[in-house]
């Protein structure tokens, strides 16, 4: 489990704030049950039913607080004079000359008044990930000398030390992060629990580093952790769900905190608390554009800005073909779609606050800061739009799965996906007819879950007791984002091409986009589809 080192460090950005550090909200502080009525904590997409925890008088309200007040603050963005979210990622972050690059950048902007979400710095969260692992079989008098926690800190160290800043600001954390590495090497096991408090040591130096050169600067910034801010989610460790609670909790935090004390809000990005642990809970990869969103939706914000190192959404993997530009507007769904079909640029649940809070999102390059980018909204002039964007998604598993008994039957649908939903397993793609569901998985997925081959194998033996099953794997995904309205024209196009490369096509799913599962042909000239309108 977890292990609980050396006493927190003192964030130099913000002095007049107790820092707790990270460890301490691996555990809950002492609290008392309360019901839940007349409110309980809801996903936004789901209810969670049960009891919530709140510190008890005796405590102080200095431990982690699970209960923040749950009155709504209006348009509270509005009120304290914050008008957008700047979102900046890993690459946006990568040294000290980047960070100089977008702390111009935010200042070059004088008129807006930003909440700044950060990510961990370059591939920070990698190197925490792969240093976990390691530090399970290595042993515990080895663990100091992973090469990913060297790594981690010759980085952050001369970060700060090419940006003038003191190396306190981080040195708590480093000597913490050692002791849990080395802790991790003795029980030689990595919880996901565990997992998350490891990687969210980068967001939270990364955000320190940052607001302390923006102070330096002139600019006074106040440094936030996500999981002190009020960012309340489930207990799905390493993907969890955020609670519809977040939304009063950070609008008051940051609402009550610009009165009292004007400072621009630097968070992380990623993070949040579980509300029945209060452990340190991670939104899944590329978490941090949900953070963004979140802050943007509870604030009521003009507008929420996602800075990455491209142009905006391009109209195929620019690997693939690099002849790839940016896509001028999107709604929300094709955003949501291409996110979920591979596209990395957002985070798959990311657009789910900025439509509830009708607010725009705009996808950036911080590289370019000219560039108009990529604009995400609820609708857009969709009657000369054909074919917006291609996505490509490799290493797919395909389930064939055939019986006559679906003739006729009510409920067999239903046995299928019950079998996935006892695994714990999530379905990407579906396509039916009258005696046959073709549908796909995502191995990557799958891995993640520690759903080895022989756990697969399983999941086709308790399929095969209703149906015959064909398990085909090594498929790949092209994700068809245009107009559905026009959808023939789209095929059209699509099949052409295919059948020029001599590919067979094994499934068709329709919906915002058109979906098509081909083994691998040459990609190169399918991109050529985005240019013909």
């Amino acid at each position: 489990g977890p292990v609980h080192p050396v006493s927190p460090p003192r964030s130099s950005s913000s002095p007049d704030r107790p820092n707790r550090g990270v460890h301490e909200f691996l555990r809950p502080a002492p609290s008392q049950e309360i019901r839940t009525s007349p409110w309980r904590p809801r996903c936004v997409s789901r209810r969670s039913r049960g009891t919530l925890r709140r510190p008890s008088p005796s405590s102080g309200g200095r431990g982690p607080r699970c209960a923040p007040s749950l009155g709504r603050v209006g348009n509270a963005g509005a009120a304290a004079g914050f008008t957008v979210v700047m979102k900046f990622g890993g690459s946006s972050l990568a040294s000290a000359a980047r960070m100089r690059e977008v702390a111009d950048l935010i200042l070059s902007f004088p008129e807006e008044t930003p909440v700044v979400v950060l990510s961990a710095m370059g591939k920070t969260t990698n190197n925490l990930l792969l240093a976990g692992e390691k530090a399970v079989s290595c042993g515990a008098p080895k663990a100091s000398e992973i090469n990913e926690l060297a790594v981690i800190k010759k980085l952050h160290l001369r970060t700060i030390d090419e940006l003038g800043l003191d190396s306190s600001i981080v040195s708590g954390f480093l000597d913490e992060l050692e002791q849990l590495l080395k802790g991790v090497a003795m029980m030689k096991e990595l919880t996901l629990r565990t997992r998350d408090y490891l990687v969210s040591f980068g967001e939270c130096m990364s955000t320190r580093i940052f607001s302390a050169y923006l102070n330096k600067l002139g600019k006074k910034a106040r440094q936030y952790d996500a999981f002190d801010l009020g960012f309340i989610t489930t207990d799905d460790f390493t993907n969890a769900d955020i609670l519809e609670a977040t939304y009063p909790a950070v609008a008051k935090r940051l609402h009550g905190d610009w009165i009292d004390d004007p400072a621009i809000p630097i968070v992380t990005g990623f993070l949040g608390k579980g509300w029945k642990s209060c452990a340190v809970t991670t939104l899944g990869r590329g978490g941090s554009d949900l953070t963004a969103t979140t802050i943007g939706k509870a604030l009521g914000l003009r507008e929420i800005q996602v800075w990455k190192d491209v142009d905006g959404v391009l109209t195929c993997d620019p690997n693939i073909y690099a002849n790839a530009v940016p896509v001028p507007y999107l709604t929300f769904d094709e955003a949501a779609e291409l996110a979920y079909f591979g596209a990395q640029v957002l985070h798959p649940q990311s657009m789910r606050p900025a439509r509830e809070g009708g607010i725009p999102v705009r996808v950036k390059n911080s590289y370019n800061r000219h560039a108009p980018g990529t604009v995400i909204t609820k609708t857009r002039d969709m009657r000369k739009s054909i074919l917006t964007s291609i996505v490509l998604k490799s290493n797919i598993t395909m389930l064939d799965i055939v019986s006559t008994r679906m003739l006729g039957q009510y409920g067999f649908l239903a046995k299928v996906f019950s079998i996935f939903e006892d695994l714990g397993i999530s379905v990407d793609s579906v396509a039916t007819s009258e005696v046959s569901i073709s549908l796909t998985l995502d191995p990557s997925k799958l891995w993640s879950r520690e759903l080895i081959q022989q756990e697969l194998d399983h999941v086709v033996e308790e399929l095969e007791k209703i149906a015959v099953v064909h398990l085909l794997q090594h498929r790949s995904i092209i994700s068809l984002i245009g107009n559905v309205q026009r959808s023939s024209l789209i095929l059209e196009k699509a099949f052409n091409v295919l059948r020029r490369n001599g590919v067979n096509v094994q499934m068709i799913s329709q919906g915002a986009s058109k979906v098509i599962i081909p083994p691998l042909p040459k990609w190169n000239e399918l991109c050529f589809l985005h240019m013909a309108k």
